[in-house]
């Protein structure tokens, strides 16, 4: 198995080392920079096989398959003047950061595959967007929850602009939390209620014999609840308006 290095340990480089660590069996070395210092440090404290190197020259001078997993904005400082053999597979797990750029940036011939791995790789439940299709990397992911290879980059940036939905859902449920405490309801038993009620909804997906919309038209009765809210709120103009959103952080990502 090939040893895997990381630059930048934030939460998506924790959940990699964490979900190929907790699946059992044979695991690659890991080898971190030294940037995010602390999560690294923890990191090679529980988990054998793992290690923080002196710079991120070392982190590319001891793996196989580099991570690249820095901001966007940061990606020039942490990349600069470092040199790397073109006998590496690079992962580039930057938004918005075109192959071309990165491979510019680098100066390499090595192949570059970009991916969009979520923090539920640590559970190996996410399903990880690779693009270009690459045998070591996808095989990687598949270890985590699966891969999905997309051809080009116009499809890779749709899958990345959807991820930015998350937060929006998870803020979307704190707002029913806060309205049913408004009437009344004690903040833990309103809480508690809606993580269950959504829990739920979360576990219907698995059932992919259903598109999404017959799962929803499947959880209204007419003229119910259901119904009531999804027509009302989730009208023509609240659905154009996140269309209009994910338009926007859309052209940006390209």
């Amino acid at each position: 198995m090939q040893s895997i290095g990381i630059i930048g340990v934030g939460e998506i480089g924790r959940a990699i080392v964490e979900g190929l660590r907790n699946r059992g069996g044979a695991s690659p070395e890991v080898f971190l920079s030294p940037r995010g210092a602390r999560a690294a440090a923890g990191l090679s404290e529980r988990f054998e096989g793992v290690h923080v190197c002196a710079d991120n020259q070392e982190v590319l001078d001891r793996s196989e398959v580099v991570i690249i997993a820095v901001r966007r904005e940061d990606h020039h400082e942490a990349l600069a003047g470092l040199e790397m053999d073109d006998d590496k597979t690079v992962v580039s797990l930057m938004a918005g950061v075109a192959t071309d750029d990165l491979r510019r940036t680098l100066a390499i011939g090595a192949p570059i595959v970009r991916a969009i791995p979520l923090p539920a790789v640590r559970e190996r439940r996410s399903v990880t967007v690779t693009c270009p299709s690459h045998p070591v990397v996808d095989s990687l992911f598949e270890q985590l929850g699966g891969a999905l290879p997309v051809a080009d980059e116009g499809a890779f940036d749709v899958f990345s602009a959807l991820t930015g939905t998350l937060t929006a859902h998870y803020a979307y449920l704190a707002t029913l939390t806060s309205w049913a405490t408004g009437h009344g309801i004690a903040p833990d038993a309103a809480d508690r209620y809606v993580r269950g009620l959504f829990q739920n909804v979360g576990r219907s997906l698995s059932d992919e014999t259903r598109p999404l919309h017959r799962l929803a038209a499947d959880h209204e009765t007419p003229n119910g609840n259901n119904e009531r809210i999804r027509t009302t709120w989730f009208g023509p103009a609240n659905a154009a308006a996140l269309v209009e959103a994910l338009d926007g952080l859309l052209a940006d990502l390209k």
